[in-house]
């Protein structure tokens, strides 16, 4: 069940000068689902990305490392095979898929990143998709923003997209984006693929940095079940076709935009997480370093035992606390930890609050959507995390997945 996830109103998404996508169906899970998309970008864009850390990284993964640092073409994706776990053969198939793309988009090989996300462990069919991509290159549109979020999507229940524009000092720019994720989420990163593009003009290396900065305020500050997937990757693509960014305070302003539309997509996941019912953010304030705090809100976020609580809107305060305890921050000192459900004290200086009632903290956790606020008193630093229950549900999605 999706926590508050509308579908994204198609009329809200803005086409970014000089991407084209196109969507075809491969029928490789499903036959009647649209499975397969192809990005052609122009000439002279640069791009940047952000992958997994996960060592078994698919074949896919290999080659899009490999090849964003050079001049970016196109993208592909398929959904229903990871082609990860798959050796050789994989990087094979994979690069026989980008063959098929340039040949048609009349591009290099090596200028098409290939993106796969689904079961891990079986060939990828690359006749299939190779049979597909000229109905995806004959369908490319800068406005086919919401048919290639619904192509990317495995188990996610609702489309993931967003937009927003940008003022440079030399004019408006475009930021989009789309995702694709609702299990195996964790950072470095979350499964998750996520494209965000701008028609603004920057410097690679720029970019690069904008991208990973991006990335740690939102990709990689979200957590469904703690796992990290072998096939994660973020992309940005800055086309050129529109305003330049020429100044530092125009860097900071593409950046702000770009961190914004992949926090959008980044909470979307968090909300359609598997068998979700709860949105829950963890914020820590006042450690000694952001990295410690964020420490702290990942113990929290990926503990079974207070997700399982969440779920049951139970208070059960001593398995919030356990985490903290169990973050292994050096030097932490519990005694002077504070904890909040919403604006509710309800642990004091390491104890429980003399005014905490219970019944409170029930209200808070019955919510759909709540924050765990952890004060470490030890510092000025802070970070924020974005996580969600665990049901039942999700133990079904899971355990049904390849059936």
């Amino acid at each position: 069940m999706a926590v508050n996830l509308s579908p994204p109103d198609a009329s809200h998404l803005l086409p970014v000068p000089g991407l084209e996508l196109g969507i075809a169906r491969a029928g490789i899970k499903k036959p009647d689902r649209k499975d397969l998309l192809v990005m052609r970008v122009v000439p002279g864009a640069t791009a940047a990305g952000v992958f997994t850390r996960n060592r078994f990284c698919a074949a896919p993964v290999v080659l899009a490392k490999k090849r964003v640092a050079g001049e970016v073409r196109a993208l592909v994706v398929n959904t229903g095979n990871a082609n990860a776990g798959t050796g050789v053969d994989g990087l094979k198939r994979a690069a026989k898929v980008c063959e098929a793309v340039a040949k048609l988009l009349k591009c290099k090989p090596e200028q098409v990143l290939p993106f796969s996300t689904g079961v891990i462990m079986e060939a990828l069919p690359v006749e299939r998709i190779a049979a597909a991509v000229p109905q995806a290159v004959t369908d490319l549109s800068p406005a086919n923003w919401l048919s290639a979020a619904e192509a990317i999507m495995t188990t996610d229940t609702v489309a993931k997209a967003a937009s927003r524009k940008v003022k440079l000092s030399t004019g408006e720019a475009v930021v989009s984006g789309i995702a694709k994720g609702s299990g195996m989420i964790r950072p470095d990163m979350a499964t998750m693929l996520a494209f965000v593009a701008t028609d603004a003009k920057v410097s690679k290396s720029v970019l690069s940095r904008l991208t990973r900065n991006a990335a740690g305020r939102s990709f990689n500050s979200i957590t469904v079940d703690g796992d990290t997937s072998t096939n994660d990757a973020f992309v940005c693509l800055a086309t050129g076709r529109g305003p330049a960014a020429r100044s530092g305070k125009d860097e900071k302003a593409l950046e702000a935009a770009i961190t914004a539309v992949a926090q959008q997509l980044a909470q979307a996941i968090i909300r359609d997480g598997e068998g979700a019912t709860k949105f829950v953010t963890v914020q820590v304030e006042r450690g000694r370093s952001e990295a410690e705090c964020r420490k702290v809100a990942y113990a929290i976020a990926h503990s079974p035992l207070v997700k399982t609580a969440f779920f049951a809107s139970d208070p059960n305060l001593g398995r919030i606390l356990a985490a903290i305890g169990n973050s292994g921050v050096a030097g932490l000192d519990a005694d002077k930890v504070d904890l909040y459900l919403d604006d509710v004290l309800v642990a004091k200086r390491g104890g429980r609050h003399a005014g905490y009632r219970e019944e409170q903290g029930a209200a808070v956790m019955k919510k759909a959507e709540f924050r765990v606020r952890a004060v470490l008193n030890r510092g000025r630093a802070g970070a924020t995390v974005w996580t969600c229950d665990l049901s039942f549900d999700y133990v079904k999605i899971n355990a049904e997945y390849r059936t």
